[in-house]
């Protein structure tokens, strides 16, 4: 293959930039044979068979998939592929990149295992936080930065203060210090919370 030191090239720069999780393979198809690898964890062979004979180079498809494999070791690969044209612009190589998601799934698994709550809730729960004005400030705080798209770290000071409002016309100051905390919450100081409050009286 006339280009295959450029192929080279870029599959070992996407082998190194994914190390070590990722294999990438050059197929030269007017050989049908594997022509380059670059971190190989396949079993595959420079010069072994591409097995790539179904597939039609000549549709116009320049990239195949992500689509999955399942390795020799039982490892689950995403793999892609991305048809290489010549100078003339027909197809002369194929370059298929294996990412190993073992290690990512067991991430997963473990996050998802973290993360997870029991489906049945523990009736301690419930009488554990009745009272916790904390709680019932942090779900008001984090709701209406929900539904106004906003986040605590955006919040400009009329944000604030609109935000202040809407807790005391929640009830969310009944609780002793409950002001300093929100002032805490928000960044501001305790005397400009009894400002807000004062003014929203």
């Amino acid at each position: 293959m006339e280009f295959l030191s450029t192929y080279k090239n870029l599959a070992d720069a996407l082998a190194a930039l994914l190390h070590p999780h990722a294999e990438v393979v050059v197929h030269d198809l007017a050989t049908q044979q594997v022509a380059y690898m670059a971190n190989p964890f396949s079993n595959r062979e420079i010069g072994a068979p591409s097995l790539i004979d179904d597939v039609d180079f000549t549709s116009g498809q320049r990239v195949i998939g992500p689509y999955q494999k399942l390795n020799w070791d039982g490892r689950m690969l995403k793999s892609i592929s991305v048809v290489m044209p010549d100078a003339k612009g027909a197809p002369e190589a194929l370059l298929c990149i294996n990412l190993d998601q073992s290690e990512m799934s067991r991430l997963h698994q473990l996050l998802g295992t973290m993360l997870a709550l029991p489906e049945t809730p523990d009736p301690a729960v419930d009488g554990l936080f009745r009272d916790d004005w904390h709680e019932r400030i942090n779900q008001s705080i984090q709701t209406w930065l929900r539904d106004e798209g906003l986040t605590l770290q955006s919040l400009g000071r009329e944000d604030k203060r609109r935000l202040v409002t809407h807790l005391q016309g929640q009830g969310a100051f009944q609780g002793q210090g409950a002001a300093p905390y929100v002032a805490q919450c928000l960044g501001l100081a305790r005397a400009t919370i009894y400002k807000y409050l004062k003014e929203g009286s």
